[in-house]
């Protein structure tokens, strides 16, 4: 089955302290969705790469919709250049509404915040409350040891190898996106019947 995507949410760090070049990265990726008509889902930040996957998008013509909640937004930390800035009441409110607009996920490198919305999303797809695919941009092989954690885990029996294809890595955008198009992401009703 080939998906397309109109929307995918981006996860990434919203640090300044982080290396250069990722910065440079996420600017890149924020403007490939968009050259690729596939509107951006993020966190609604302006600073690290939030802001610069932004930016990039935007920078292209691109659909750019933040979700950020109200504490953040009372720092003035959201993106003034959205094409539209959603502010809700909690981070949990946050992670559903991009959910609920985004056909797909995709993480950069990012520290806990990233991982945790990554693993949610992934969770979410494998329970089958949504039928989204999720994918890492493993930049200079950042998520190694993560991808590394699911093959063990994976062999040592806490993730099933249906469940592969539940996340999907490349470290080039075009790559990734064509890979979360085709990943096969079975019903719980197929893999829960599996030894």
């Amino acid at each position: 089955m080939t998906r397309e995507f109109r929307r995918i949410a981006v996860y990434c760090a919203s640090s300044d302290r982080t290396v250069p070049v990722y910065g440079d990265r996420a600017f890149d990726v924020g403007r490939k969705l968009a050259e690729h008509g596939i509107g951006l889902v993020y966190g609604g930040g302006s600073v690290g790469l939030m802001g610069k996957v932004a930016d990039g998008a935007l920078s292209a013509g691109g659909e750019v919709i933040g979700v950020i909640p109200e504490k953040l937004q009372a720092l003035e930390l959201g993106h003034t250049g959205c094409t539209e800035l959603r502010v809700v009441s909690s981070m949990h409110e946050r992670k559903l509404m991009m959910a609920e607009l985004a056909d797909g996920f995709v993480a950069l490198p990012g520290g806990w915040g990233t991982w945790e919305e990554l693993f949610e999303v992934v969770t979410w797809t494998q329970l089958g409350y949504h039928t989204k695919p999720c994918g890492v941009l493993n930049l200079d092989g950042y998520y190694d040891p993560l991808l590394e954690m699911v093959r063990t885990a994976m062999k040592q029996g806490f993730v099933r190898p249906i469940l592969n294809e539940l996340l999907v890595a490349d470290h080039d955008m075009d790559a990734l996106l064509a890979k979360m198009s085709e990943a096969t992401l079975p019903p719980i009703e197929q893999w829960i019947a599996t030894p």
